[in-house]
């Protein structure tokens, strides 16, 4: 199978560690030209050291400004971006009675208009080629809602069905748009989770994750290089005839057909 990522660029947002960095790595090995960004030069610099040729730029996606940077900057050396990969750390788990306002807008810019902002300036780009692909990175938390994830669970749900209305808008121009769902995955976020449950059940970290993988049909948590693998296949040419889908890499834990 031939995926033609040489010379295509692709910008990946939150791209210097976890989820986002496998995937910028698996575009980077495929010949695509890789832009990144991400909230700290430390992890920017080892994640670009990586990747030569790599643009690495500091930047918060929930930050319109920061957004409108990095797209201008990944523009401005490359030509235009012809794959996004719509990635941010997600909010922090909590209950709903546990939760704030400020909870939910910051989760909002976080998760939600975070991937709004930074599509509506590549798709220029993207329609005047006829050529383009967006990939979400979100969560089996759409499929299935995980427990303690209220912010996660709900704003995602927001944001698939987004990215499938705009599938169909965009469809003509041969831009594709899709969704990646992770399951429970090896990265600082699913550690978060699990020091968040350890505090409530006084059960230690090693406990609840030794607990969740045995939940987990193949009984071990993912690896960030097996969500990435999914990611770089649909931001390729090779993923030509799919759009508006959302897809599980969860090791079998979604339930629902």
């Amino acid at each position: 199978m031939k995926l033609n990522l040489e010379n295509k660029t692709v910008l990946v947002t939150a791209g210097s560690k976890g989820i986002g960095l496998a995937t910028a790595l698996g575009f980077h090995a495929c010949g695509a030209k890789v832009a990144i960004c991400g909230r700290s030069q430390d992890n920017l610099d080892a994640a670009a050291a990586q990747m030569p040729g790599c643009l690495a730029l500091v930047g918060d996606v929930s930050q319109s400004d920061d957004i409108d940077r990095v797209v201008q900057g990944a523009g401005d050396k490359f030509g235009g971006i012809d794959i996004l990969v719509n990635n941010a750390g997600g909010p922090p788990p909590g209950l709903f009675e546990e939760l704030a306002d400020e909870d939910w807008d910051k989760a909002v810019q976080l998760t939600l208009m975070s991937v709004i902002r930074t599509t509506r300036l590549v798709l220029p780009h993207m329609r005047a080629q006829k050529w383009g692909r967006i990939v979400n990175i979100s969560s089996s938390g759409v499929k299935q809602p995980v427990p303690g994830l209220t912010l996660s669970n709900s704003i995602r749900m927001a944001v698939l069905g987004w990215a499938k209305t705009l599938a169909n808008q965009v469809a003509g121009d041969n831009i594709l748009v899709n969704t990646v769902c992770p399951g429970f995955t090896n990265t600082d976020r699913i550690t978060q989770i699990f020091e968040k449950q350890s505090q409530a059940s006084g059960k230690s970290i090693e406990e609840i994750a030794a607990g969740m993988a045995a939940q987990i049909p193949m009984q071990r948590i993912g690896q960030p290089e097996e969500i990435a693998n999914l990611a770089v296949f649909l931001g390729s040419e090779a993923a030509s005839y799919i759009t508006g889908t959302a897809i599980q890499v969860d090791g079998g834990s979604v339930q629902g057909f």
